[in-house]
């Protein structure tokens, strides 16, 4: 009982059907296949529409350029379709942009107001921008609608500031690494009702499969390890993470093993 919360099949160079087959077979009973761009969503969505324990998000990551701005009433078209359970990933991104971003604050709050207009949660990418994040989400008012702070790498403030929206905090493979100690404190703390755990693959494979191609399957370490790191049950963590999936994506039926 496992959930991946958060990958990107259709970036794979794997093939897909091999990636959920293999996933199935260690125990992960869906996945959540996150949209980056809207050119690339038809794929996303035949991708979930095949296989019934895919599901799908919509939207357009900051770092995406796209030849037409995003809008809120194409994502709330989207967003119709039963499979398409979340809005994003959407957020900030100062590492790789730079100067002036209110084009990318735009974009960010027209993916806050498509969520909150179809009721369905945001998956929000946060990189050294948790200020600015947390303050547009305020301003948004985005608890009416909720979401996951998805691949944290943030600290315990801008994690309970999330918390405090009604947001989940997700891990992927980085709380695994060596180096992660700062990351690993916040992951102690985080409330058991508010975690989830993700692969973000195919990138930040967990140990022992850094620097390797990462697909759902190894959401497997990332969940063990955060047993161990909190030390609780396996089992207990599986669970509470699957739950927290539910309650915040509400997913349709998913056959749970």
């Amino acid at each position: 009982m496992l959930i991946d919360s958060h990958c990107h099949l259709n970036l794979s160079d794997q093939n897909i059907e091999q990636l959920v087959s293999f996933a199935e077979k260690q125990g992960i009973d869906a996945i959540l296949n996150v949209s980056v761009d809207m050119d690339s969503f038809p794929d996303i969505l035949a991708t979930a529409t095949t296989y019934e324990n895919v599901f799908a998000s919509v939207g357009v990551h900051p770092n995406t350029e796209e030849a037409n701005p995003v809008t809120e009433s194409a994502l709330i078209e989207a967003a119709q379709h039963d499979k398409v359970i979340a809005i994003g990933e959407t957020g900030l991104d100062y590492h790789y942009n730079q100067g002036d971003m209110d084009w990318q604050h735009e974009r960010f709050r027209v993916h806050i107001r498509a969520a909150k207009a179809c009721n369905k949660p945001l998956i929000i990418h946060c990189r050294e921008a948790p200020a600015d994040v947390i303050r547009i989400l305020q301003e948004e008012n985005a608890q009416t609608c909720g979401g996951v702070m998805h691949c944290f790498v943030e600290d315990m403030d801008t994690a309970q500031a999330a918390m405090d929206l009604g947001f989940y905090i997700s891990f992927s493979g980085i709380v695994t690494f060596k180096n992660a100690k700062a990351l690993q404190a916040v992951a102690k703390q985080v409330p058991q009702d508010r975690i989830l755990v993700e692969t973000d693959a195919p990138w930040l494979a967990p140990t022992p499969y850094r620097g390797k191609p990462n697909q759902p399957a190894y959401v497997l370490h990332v969940a063990k390890f955060l047993a161990d790191l909190r030390g609780e049950d396996f089992e207990t963590l599986a669970k509470a993470t699957t739950n927290n999936f539910f309650r915040l994506f509400k997913p349709p039926t998913v056959s749970i093993r």
